[in-house]
């Protein structure tokens, strides 16, 4: 049972994998970095109190305003996350490739396994 294992390590490339793990490491951590860190130059939002007086029309812009950098850095950090995705996606595809060739192979072995099986039996029934 340990031969299909150490085929199965010695088809996959890992040399793209080694590669392209740091890469993918380092995208994942930024992307956990921004999203436990608040955005840079933006302080809390300030809750609307309706008990008060109805806030100016100066509020209400700088309100937009923080809600649209907010949006535009989810948008970012969003962007980040699809490409980190892909970058995953490409390194599966190509990890089942490599398994699915091992399953070919596989059984092309076995099947000349048992050509060669049935041959050594009829040359020991002669």
């Amino acid at each position: 049972m340990a031969i299909p294992w150490l085929v199965a390590l010695k088809v996959i490339p890992w040399g793209d994998v080694i590669e392209h793990a740091p890469t993918v490491l380092n995208a994942a951590r930024k992307l956990l970095d921004r999203s436990k860190a608040p955005p840079a130059g933006t302080t809390a939002p300030v809750p609307l109190d309706l008990g008060d007086a109805p806030p100016t029309l100066g509020e209400l812009k700088n309100r937009l305003i923080e809600a649209r950098q907010l949006i535009d850095q989810q948008a970012a950090v969003q962007a980040q996350m699809a490409q980190t995705l892909t970058e995953l996606a490409e390194q599966n595809a190509r990890l089942v490739g490599a398994v699915d060739l091992l399953r070919k192979r596989t059984r092309l072995l076995m099947g000349a396994l048992a050509v060669l099986a049935v041959g050594v039996v009829w040359l020991l029934a002669r």
